[in-house]
């Protein structure tokens, strides 16, 4: 199901494309939160979800990564192997702001310390760190999703 979402939303991009709308930023889905719009990696596997933003060394900050789960439950990240210092921020099914992990930092020694959410989250946006602060991100701020889900 959700690789045939994942298809669906670069069919969506290139029809828009072809068309001359610039939705999708070359082919890439996107979010808007509080007015401004991130391009954004979405990590759909639990593959993709365990290796999340392991090992970037830098992240234009225009973009970030959506890691879509199937449903709502408490959420844990943390930044083993991370080598860039990001805001977590999590979000229910309705797309609701639940929490935010600012400025969470690469981890140094084992056992790397836990970022978990303040209540049930289905989606977690991962930005560079000071973007919620830059946003004045509040509880309950809308996220918004820049293609089909």
């Amino acid at each position: 199901m959700i690789r045939s979402m994942l298809i669906r939303i670069l069919l969506v991009c290139s029809v828009l494309s072809l068309s001359g709308v610039a939705a999708c930023s070359a082919g890439q889905p996107s979010v808007a939160l509080k007015g401004e719009t991130f391009t954004v990696d979405l990590a759909l596997t639990r593959e993709d979800q365990a290796r999340g933003l392991m090992f970037v060394e830098e992240m234009p900050a225009d973009h970030g990564m959506l890691f879509i789960f199937p449903n709502e439950s408490r959420r844990s990240f943390w930044m083993k192997n991370t080598r860039i210092p990001l805001d977590i921020m999590y979000f229910d099914g309705d797309l609701a702001l639940v929490s935010v992990s600012e400025n969470a930092r690469p981890c140094v020694a084992d056992p790397c310390p836990a970022y978990p959410s303040a209540g049930p989250a289905r989606y977690v946006l991962e930005l560079n760190a000071g973007m919620a602060k830059q946003l004045g991100l509040e509880r309950g701020d809308p996220l918004e999703l820049l293609f089909e889900p």
